[in-house]
């Protein structure tokens, strides 16, 4: 029985863990070039991190299923793994001065990863996959089929990735608007030598080249979850140029004006001198920090 068991497994099981991960490591390259092409790529070193996890997941992808080889297997695996960390990271505690929040593609992205992660991974310590493979990485196939209970860790470790991808999503939505009512003061505040237009927190306040239309904003749903309004009655310190008001949002909401441009802080922008998001063309068009002379 177990010898006809492990003829059957090699016949279908094998070839189905090769696909199936090639796939899932091409479907995560593919949301991601998606994400660099839409906007990530004008993101100071997130860019070309994006760019190369394109490329390095396509040439993974391309490889695991021409060449079957497990130790190939092992490097996708890895890999995967590897850009789930990252966007976790991102999530929890920002990234190259990026911080990342609950989107669809994002949530998607790091299913599949967890996804590539199991399939590949137990794929490369498949003892069928280490008895079939030829050439130079042979031994360290064998090496890696022979890890004692290999398919159990990769198991383990699939389903921890997995509960630390929910609690990182769950934790992960739209911040709260830059004011819960009443006055929003803006003030001025100083970003290296530039004084700029902020809070009164001290964040940096933007205002958004999308926002074309005279007493209306183009910035919701994620995009607010990047850009949080400045929402509230309009209040400025003195000597502080330009005209405030607001204008109501689709929820009702007040959103703080500047010379009739709504106004939004950035959640990369962790405190008061920090300008994070100056000069970003993301999320359908260029953020501007405001300029102040007094």
């Amino acid at each position: 029985m177990d010898s006809t068991h492990a003829v059957v497994r090699s016949g279908w099981l094998q070839p189905v863990l090769r696909v199936a991960g090639a796939g899932l490591l091409a479907a995560t390259a593919a949301i991601h070039l998606d994400l660099y092409l839409t906007g990530y790529k004008n993101l100071p070193t997130i860019g070309w991190l994006f760019l190369l996890q394109v490329i390095a997941g396509f040439v993974l992808a391309a490889a695991v299923l021409a060449t079957g080889n497990p130790v190939v297997a092992a490097l996708g695996a890895g890999f995967a793994l590897a850009t789930l960390a990252g966007y976790l990271l991102s999530i929890w505690v920002g990234l190259f001065g990026f911080t990342e929040v609950r989107t669809t593609a994002g949530i998607v992205a790091g299913l599949l990863e967890v996804a590539a992660f199991a399939v590949l991974g137990l794929f490369a310590v498949s003892p069928e996959s280490a008895s079939g493979s030829r050439g130079p990485g042979q031994e360290l196939a064998r090496l890696l089929a022979g890890i004692p209970m290999a398919q159990t860790l990769v198991a383990v470790v699939s389903a921890v990735a997995l509960v630390l991808l929910i609690i990182a999503e769950a934790g992960s939505g739209a911040p709260a608007a830059t004011a819960g009512g009443g006055s929003a003061a803006l003030k001025s505040g100083k970003v290296g030598a530039v004084t700029v237009l902020t809070t009164a927190k001290g964040l940096t306040v933007y205002t958004f080249a999308a926002d074309t239309t005279p007493g209306k904003s183009s910035c919701y749903g994620s995009c607010a979850a990047y850009w949080p309004p400045v929402i509230g009655s309009a209040s400025a310190a003195s000597g502080i140029p330009g005209t405030f008001a607001t204008i109501t949002r689709t929820d009702g909401t007040k959103q703080v004006t500047w010379n009739g441009h709504p106004l939004y802080t950035y959640i990369g922008d962790h405190g008061p001198g920090t300008a994070s998001g100056n000069n970003l063309n993301i999320n359908g068009g260029l953020w501007k920090e405001i300029v102040v002379s007094g």
